[in-house]
């Protein structure tokens, strides 16, 4: 396998254009955004690319055709960044970006739909219930049994999420829950491994990169925990058996493929203790890209460094129906090892 930088010296950095890191934005995350985007501009600009940093919560993204973009890195998270939004916006303005399309977008943020999907498909994912009030997350719990988590259906970063252990907390949960969004995801708790895995590239391209296990401070890897301190415990390698590294890398592709996905993305998935069955529990279409964040990590486990990765994901910016055309660059990093074909 070639090296990633031998592979990323043959992106021809002037053939990008005048290129956007979309940064900031106006969700519950706006302050992860500001860091992951200020990290790709740096990596960026160090390869010689014409990076500027945009906020969309600041300035209009008619703005991007005015000034003469080429093309876009989307480094926003959450509502109005990661949902489809954005991406349909710059469908219209024509100007090709990074991470899966419109409708990819739009389903993989919300996680009731992609969990009927990914049912639907057959793929493994913790029991649910949708609710709309205190009394519903109560039924839901005497139905998932407890442990269960309760948050937000359409919200990242673990914001306005409960691990719900007694009937008494139901309540506070789903008021927290519903602050952020008013379809509330009551989810089957998965006593396990805690684990992560990025895919990069499109269709039967798709490869993962290494898994990581997270060992968080009594398996609370909440939003503090995940980009504000340093406790929490990242492996990579993830010291699993290789059987199971596989097996969760063949289902996280497959995830991808099943949503549509392109670009890039990161599941996370849950091993169950009892039999080390893996549960799919999420896709992220826009992960971080701080300091703490877990993409950088794994693709530096398989040799690509940070200043590559996102020069590659950049080159892969495209728009819905133009994948491989002048629209966008092929992707050039070489991942680890594959996911199943």
């Amino acid at each position: 396998m070639m090296s990633t930088e031998d592979n990323t010296q043959a992106i021809d950095v002037r053939a990008l254009g005048k290129v956007a890191v979309l940064m900031g934005g106006s969700s519950a995350e706006r302050e992860v955004s500001l860091m992951s985007g200020g990290g790709v501009l740096q990596a960026l600009r160090a390869r010689g690319v014409d990076a500027h940093a945009f906020d969309p919560s600041q300035t209009d993204l008619s703005e991007l055709r005015h000034g003469g973009y080429a093309r876009c890195f989307i480094a926003l998270h959450g509502r109005h960044g990661e949902d489809g939004t954005v991406q349909g916006a710059l469908e219209l303005l024509g100007i090709p970006y990074t991470g899966p399309g419109v409708m990819a977008s739009s389903i993989a943020m919300d996680k009731i739909m992609t969990k009927r999907i990914w049912r639907f498909e057959g793929l493994p994912t913790p029991d649910w219930r949708l609710v709309s009030s205190a009394a519903e997350t109560a039924q839901a719990l005497q139905a998932l049994g407890a442990p269960m988590i309760v948050k937000p259906s359409r919200e990242g970063s673990t914001i306005g999420l409960t691990k719900v252990t007694s009937p008494g907390q139901c309540e506070q949960a789903y008021l927290l829950a519903s602050r952020y969004d008013p379809e509330v995801l009551c989810e089957e708790f998965i006593e396990g491994d805690e684990t992560t895995c990025p895919v990069l590239g499109q269709g039967a391209g798709a490869r993962a990169l290494p898994v990581i296990r997270i060992v968080a401070p009594a398996g609370n890897y909440d939003y503090q925990n995940k980009y504000f301190t340093d406790v929490t415990q990242y492996h990579c390698p993830s010291g699993l058996p290789e059987q199971e590294e596989r097996e969760i890398q063949r289902l996280v592709v497959e995830a991808f493929r099943t949503l549509q996905c392109r670009g890039w993305a990161r599941a996370d998935i849950m091993i169950r203790a009892s039999d080390r069955k893996p549960f799919l529990l999420e896709i992220n279409t826009s992960p971080g890209m701080t300091g703490h964040s877990l993409v950088p990590m794994s693709a530096r486990a398989s040799g690509v460094s940070y200043e590559a990765l996102c020069l590659s994901i950049l080159a892969s910016a495209s728009l819905d129906g133009l994948q491989g055309s002048a629209g966008a660059a092929t992707p050039t990093v070489t991942p680890g090892t594959p996911g199943a074909a």
